[in-house]
């Protein structure tokens, strides 16, 4: 029997399911061509417990909202370079 997970774990290993669903949910929108009413929930869903997940991480003191936003600011300048997106 595996032993009890720590708070650190739990946050871990529910954060990597978490962001697995939304990969999956990305991936049948993009088999499906299309984004339509089913697959917007889906996706709303998933990004919320992402997100969620991303707010327990900071509420236990891993990483802060500022480190955040700094991390995100500089995927920005890189999706600038590297694609349309920006």
């Amino acid at each position: 029997m595996m032993k009890e997970l720590d708070a650190r774990q739990q946050l871990m290993v529910i954060t990597m399911e978490e962001c697995a669903e939304l990969q999956q949910v990305c991936s049948k929108i993009l088999r499906r061509g299309t984004l339509d009413d089913e697959y917007r929930e889906k996706l709303l869903q998933e990004l919320g417990d992402v997100y969620c997940m991303i707010g327990l991480i900071q509420k236990y003191d891993f990483v802060s909202w500022s480190e955040i936003e700094n991390a995100a600011a500089e995927k920005e300048k890189k999706l600038e370079k590297w694609s349309d997106l920006c």
